[in-house]
Formats: structure tokens, C-alpha cells, sequence
């Protein structure tokens, strides 16, 4: 998840709507890429190949692996260079718990904002592009909706704090690492009935819909877990 200070669900889940610098470009390109599985954890990340694969310069490339560093998606390790960070499964299940309780409550504070008078079309409209990118199949679309559907809810929701710390949870990671972007129709029927309570002002409605979001995906991940038992990063 980025937003003012872009830490990790930052990364993923929300993008700034200011225009993007060359840094910008790597750090959302391996974000989105994650997603869309042209990264994997435990990849290896080299400079040339980034600055070549966007264009840009190894002072941009830099640039943007010390942000991706700084949010938890990439590891340094001392002679061995940069990789996308793998969570074990313990790591996994321990992101869920803290984005379950983050989501609800983001819910929770935008219904709040709403019933207060915030603008709902910024949600609408991060709505309509979710069912399209979900309709049309398209994972970057897809990922990129969703990014706007959470920023959409932290303007809502107004809460500084939540600005802050809603963006550092590692979602990117653990959509990648378990496969989850041929899961749309399951994200997209949760955010649907996250926005729908966001929109009426229900915070309580809008809370259970936020954590039931992340009780399922948890419970898919572990459903993959016991089908594949070696899948255990």
C-alpha cells in the first residue's frame, strides 16, 4: 500500500497522483510487477537489468531499490546485492493479522468521513475501475484500481496516522508470493461490499466488510498451503 511517505501497502495499494519520476517508475514497476508476477520473491534484483528494463538511469534505479528497501519489499544482504524479500509462512499469517485489523478499521474511518461529508465519488470511481480491470481480466489494471480504491479510502478517511502506517503493510508480497492474481473475482466481490458500507456511512458494516477481506484471503493462502505442502517459503 504509498502514499505520503509511500511505506509498503504504500507500495502496492496506493500511488500518488502526482506525475512520476524515473525513480517512481522502477518502484511502482516492481510493485506492480509483483502482482502481475513478472517478480517473484526471492528474485534477484540487478541495477543494469532495472535501468535497461525502464529506461532510466542506475542513480534513479538506486534510488527507488532504497525506497523499495525502506518499505520492507527488498532485501540487502552484503555481497549477495538486492532480492524481493520471501515471508515465511509464520511471516505471512503475522502481515494478515496486522492487515486485518488495519483494513477494518480504514473502513471503519472512511464510512466515519463519509457520514461527515466527504466526497464518495474518488470511491465510485475506484469502484467502476475495479469491476472493469476484474471484468476484463487484467491483473495490472487490476492492481492499479486498487491502489486508487485505497487511496480513495484514506482521503475519506482523513486520519493522518492511518495515511501513515496503512501503506507499510507488506500485501504485495504475500499477493505474490501466493499467486493471488488469479484471484480477482474474490478481491473484487469483497471490495465491492467494503465500498458499498463506506459509501451508506455504516462504520460497523464497513469495519466487519474490511476484516472479512482479509479472513478470506488468509484462508485461501492456507487452503493453498495444505494442498501444496512444499509451497511453505
Amino acid at each position: 500500500m504509498m502514499f505520503p511517505q509511500h511505506p509498503t501497502e504504500a507500495a502496492s495499494t496506493i500511488g500518488p497522483g502526482c506525475a512520476r519520476s524515473a525513480a517512481d517508475a522502477v518502484f511502482y514497476g516492481v510493485v506492480n510487477g509483483l502482482e502481475a508476477q513478472r517478480f517473484v520473491p526471492g528474485q534477484r534484483l540487478v541495477e543494469a537489468d532495472l535501468a535497461r528494463q525502464f529506461g532510466v538511469g542506475r542513480n534513479s534505479v538506486r534510488e527507488a531499490l532504497q525506497r523499495l528497501a525502506a518499505d520492507g519489499i527488498v532485501d540487502t544482504v552484503r555481497h549477495r546485492g538486492v532480492a524481493i524479500k520471501s515471508l515465511t509462512v509464520q511471516q505471512t499469517l503475522d502481515v494478515l493479522d496486522v492487515a486485518e485489523r488495519m483494513t477494518g478499521l480504514l473502513a471503519r474511518s472512511a464510512a466515519r468521513g463519509i457520514r461527515s461529508g466527504k466526497a464518495v465519488q474518488p470511491i465510485d470511481l475506484a469502484l467502476g475501475q475495479l469491476h472493469t480491470a476484474g471484468q476484463g481480466q487484467d491483473s495490472e489494471a487490476f492492481a492499479r484500481a486498487r491502489r486508487t480504491f485505497y487511496r480513495a479510502l484514506l482521503e475519506a478517511s482523513g486520519s493522518l496516522e492511518l495515511q501513515r502506517l496503512f501503506p507499510s503493510i507488506q500485501m504485495p508480497i504475500v499477493y505474490a508470493q501466493h499467486r493471488f492474481s488469479a484471484r480477482q473475482q474474490l478481491r473484487l466481490q469483497d471490495y465491492s461490499a467494503m465500498g458499498r458500507a463506506v459509501l451508506d456511512g455504516d462504520v460497523d458494516a464497513a469495519d466487519a466488510a474490511g476484516m472479512q477481506h482479509v479472513r478470506k484471503v488468509r484462508a485461501e493462502i492456507l487452503r493453498h498451503i495444505a494442498a501444496d505442502p512444499g509451497d511453505r517459503a
